[in-house]
């Protein structure tokens, strides 16, 4: 092991003892130590970091800069102990991404989407059953994709209906209660999966066809070509552009907020109302506006990384001054 290697599963180590995952982040570290190694170089420099970060030469500038900061977080550690290390100047790529407005999937593109994995070829014939169940599961309870993988058999409460959430962001855990037709989607797909494999070595709820959990890779990888199998992508060599499986998350959440002004509308309001949800990063908040005069909802990003219980409250305020001037007039 060289020296670089081993200083950085000591950065791991200590990073991951404050409560970092890091697991991007080793990868992509793993693989610029290696670019060092063949480069026969045994320290960090600006060069070398700026020509790594840009390899992969049709991403975007956004990608660049995500790995380039990588690096020089490590770097800035390494330097107390390496002097000849560079660290990568902060504003060497400046470009940050740019969140895409979600894509709120419609009830038939849900169906063309499980009609088209019902039909996966599979050799033990649990492929289709799985997908179908995941995707099923994700539109009804608008879980994250990690949280359905990361289930376990124990987790899957299928008397009282309840499924228990342990891998969940931030580190996290909290329960589910599932509608009963979702309950019963999961009965069978649990019958099914344990005929064909009675013993498995892994307590995980979804399968694939060896037996073993499925990879959060394979699943989006899937669901690309399922995508563009049925139109909802563009056809690609790989995954394409397009809908995310991650955009099921924004239809619950956006079909939870239709049912609420549903609601409220006995109260014969006309008022735009708000509700916001946000990423990991303050400057990823998004608000999910009503309004009534349109009969709609739209995605609106603040684009703001300043105190943002602030800022939310001021853009609600702004919205709903405005709206209140323009019924006066």
């Amino acid at each position: 092991m060289n020296p670089l290697e081993q200083a950085l599963n000591d950065y791991l180590r200590i990073r991951r003892s404050l409560g970092y995952g890091l697991r991007k982040a080793e990868g992509l570290l793993r693989n610029f130590v290696a670019f060092l190694w063949a480069e026969d170089v045994p320290y960090i420099t600006r060069e070398l970091a700026l020509r790594w970060a840009t390899q992969p030469v049709k991403a975007e500038p956004s990608t660049w800069a995500q790995r380039l900061g990588t690096v020089r977080r490590f770097a800035v550690w390494l330097s107390a102990t390496e002097p000849h290390t560079e660290i990568p100047p902060a504003g060497l790529l400046p470009h940050r991404y740019q969140r895409k407005p979600p894509h709120i999937y419609s009830d038939e593109e849900i169906e063309k989407l499980l009609r088209r994995t019902q039909q996966l070829p599979s050799s033990k014939g649990l492929r289709a059953h799985t997908y179908t169940t995941l995707f099923g599961l994700l539109v009804a309870t608008g879980m994250r994709v990690s949280e359905a993988l990361s289930l376990s058999r124990q987790d899957v409460d299928l008397q009282r209906g309840i499924l228990h959430i342990r891998r969940t962001k931030f580190g996290k855990a909290r329960y589910v209660p599932v509608h009963p037709s979702t309950v019963e989607a999961l009965k069978k797909y649990a019958e099914l999966r344990d005929r064909i494999f009675p013993s498995p070595c892994t307590p995980a709820f979804f399968l694939c066809e060896r037996g073993q959990r499925i990879t959060a890779s394979i699943v989006h990888y899937t669901f690309a070509k399922l995508s563009q199998q049925i139109g909802l992508r563009a056809c690609a060599e790989g995954r394409g552009h397009g809908p995310r499986l991650h955009d099921m998350r924004h239809r619950f959440a956006a079909r939870t907020f239709d049912r609420l002004v549903s609601r409220r509308a006995r109260c014969r309001t006309r008022t735009p109302q708000a509700v916001h949800l946000s990423g990991a990063c303050p400057h990823e908040l998004y608000l999910l506006v009503w309004r009534p005069c349109l009969n709609s909802y739209c995605w609106l990003p603040t684009g703001w990384s300043g105190k943002c219980s602030h800022d939310f409250r001021h853009l609600v305020q702004s919205i709903f001054s405005l709206a209140a001037r323009r019924q006066q007039v």
